[in-house]
């Protein structure tokens, strides 16, 4: 594969899913010892990675789960934060300032911090009550970051007795390092075709919903943005058609992800449409990659993590074919902002 360490790949992964059980005995602790409520944080590309898990507590847990942005939450506050609090925090560096500035502000309220992190000497490392320390690099580190915020998830249901698949579901993700390798080197060839396809867009617009719209999200912003300064319009799937749908036109890209969960309906609505008016319109549907050993059930939680694994193949052919290497950047840590 172009650019690629497949050893590396695995490693990274499965030190995610190696925090499992340090990530359950934390949870433990802090529901034991009277935790009322969760938050998950961070800033950037980060804190939208954390939104699938967010959503999996909102939606099937009774537990009070709220996903803020770290930097207006320092200045605004939020009267459900306190002693009672579980907050999560990502951070790939360990040192985003606005991450910094949101732990110190949550631990003087009380709350117990959780970090997940690149590395341990820094400061979410040392300033966490709990940090899970998995060495990932921009390649490698959303399929990190889906996976342990979504054992963070489901350790707060297991404890609480409302997912008694959580072993079960555990196991299958140990599987899922190296299905996820499988999957990249199936679709190669083709990634190499999709970067060929889009690589002269000046525009897209991304679309997906559920699991997939956090992935839509960070593509558009974190990776064609900020590292391709290619211009995007992210939006979820079920408000397409309150604004967006104006902007379609012959020759306007459209980049829809499509995943498993139960919001699949709302993103197939905006596949029915586009054809008509459009002739760019480019499907990744997690549903096409086989992953053996993965349930039905489990293949549902990680839409996000599948289809983070084939656009960084896509990415990394766009790299070459624009001559824009994704480490490159004008502003970001580059001038003061």
């Amino acid at each position: 594969m172009l650019n690629f360490d497949e050893q590396r790949f695995v490693r990274i992964q499965s030190g995610a899913v190696a925090h499992a059980s340090g990530i359950r005995s934390a949870i433990t602790e802090c529901l034991e010892n009277g935790a009322e409520n969760i938050f998950f944080l961070g800033t950037g590309g980060a804190a939208i990675l954390m939104m699938p898990a967010s959503q999996l507590l909102q939606r099937r847990s009774a537990f009070p789960t709220y996903l803020e942005m770290s930097a207006e939450l320092v200045l605004m506050g939020h009267q459900a934060l306190g002693p009672k609090s579980i907050v999560v925090i990502p951070s790939l560096s360990g040192t985003t300032k606005e991450s910094i500035e949101v732990m110190n502000y949550c631990k003087e309220r009380g709350a117990k911090v959780i970090s997940l992190i690149g590395h341990a000497e820094t400061p979410l490392a040392r300033g966490a009550d709990y940090a899970f320390v998995n060495f990932a690099e921009d390649d490698t580190s959303c399929e990190s970051f889906y996976v342990q915020s979504l054992l963070i998830a489901l350790s707060v249901m297991h404890v609480r007795g409302e997912y008694r698949e959580y072993n079960d579901t555990v196991q299958e993700l140990v599987r899922l390092p190296h299905a996820l390798l499988e999957v990249k080197r199936a679709y190669e060839e083709r990634a190499e075709q999709f970067a060929e396809a889009i690589k002269d867009e000046p525009y897209h617009i991304v679309t997906g919903a559920g699991t997939t719209w956090p992935e839509a999200f960070y593509y558009g912003m974190c990776i064609l943005e900020e590292m391709q300064w290619i211009r995007t319009r992210p939006v979820h799937s079920s408000d397409f058609f309150h604004g967006t749908l104006e902007l379609v036109e012959k020759g306007v890209s459209v980049l829809l992800f499509k995943g498993e969960d139960a919001s699949r309906p709302l993103v197939e609505r905006v596949e029915r449409f586009l054809p008509a008016y459009t002739d760019k319109v480019r499907v990744l549907d997690t549903a096409e990659f086989a992953l053996p050993g993965i349930s039905d059930h489990v293949r549902t939680l990680i839409s996000p993590v599948v289809l983070a694994t084939v656009l960084e193949r896509i990415s990394a052919h766009l790299e070459v074919k624009r001559n824009h290497p994704l480490t490159t950047r004008r502003y970001y840590k580059r001038v003061a902002y």
